[in-house]
């Protein structure tokens, strides 16, 4: 698989007429691509596209029973989204949208598994996008960009249990199943890729 990865940049605001130039915030640079995909880091301008997937029935199917999220607690998750880069350099979770259209198709993320150490590959997709091996491409970059990039030693795939969809995702970018294990304060089924230059 071919992955560009880049640098984000902002941009200047012309000066204004009195000669004063200040910074505004530009929708961010992709600084991941696959094939079919772009990643990049969230802006204040995508919440409607990040509540869009939060309140779908059929994304959240394994989150909250398929119950939509209400706006206060998406907007607050939306936030933490904003300020994990900050906190925890060349991790987080970022804007995808297809390369050959521009249309926002989900997120996809490199964290810290909850309150543990171990760093986790996820991904969030839109209908749409399901199906397509859109899922596998982006997480499988993501691997990628950890052990090649980061120099991660081992990296986890967590699924709801009966999620088969996302554990087969897991095990196609590369994960293998380990069983079940404790996360996020439930029992997850746990998948891991262990960095094969370490």
């Amino acid at each position: 698989m071919t992955v560009k990865v880049a640098s984000a940049g902002t941009r200047d605001r012309p000066p204004s007429a009195n000669g004063v130039r200040s910074r505004i915030a530009a929708r961010p640079a992709c600084w991941l691509e696959t094939m079919r995909l772009e990643l990049r880091a969230f802006g204040p301008q995508d919440f409607d596209d990040f509540y869009r997937l939060d309140r779908d029935p059929r994304v959240m199917k394994f989150f909250t029973k398929g119950k939509p999220m209400p706006r206060d607690l998406v907007a607050k998750a939306f936030r933490r989204v904003l300020r994990y880069p900050s906190l925890y350099p060349d991790l987080g979770a970022w804007h995808a949208s297809r390369r050959d259209t521009g249309a926002f198709i989900g997120w996809f993320c490199l964290k810290y598994a909850g309150r543990s150490a171990d760093v986790e590959v996820g991904y969030r997709l839109l209908p749409e996008a399901w199906g397509r091996g859109l899922a596998t491409e982006g997480a499988q970059a993501l691997v990628d960009f950890g052990f090649d990039d980061l120099g991660l030693e081992r990296i986890i795939g967590l699924t709801h249990r009966g999620n088969k969809a996302s554990q087969r995702v897991l095990m196609k970018a590369g994960l293998k199943d380990a069983g079940w294990a404790r996360y996020y304060n439930q029992r997850m089924r746990l998948f891991v890729a262990e960095n094969p230059d370490r």
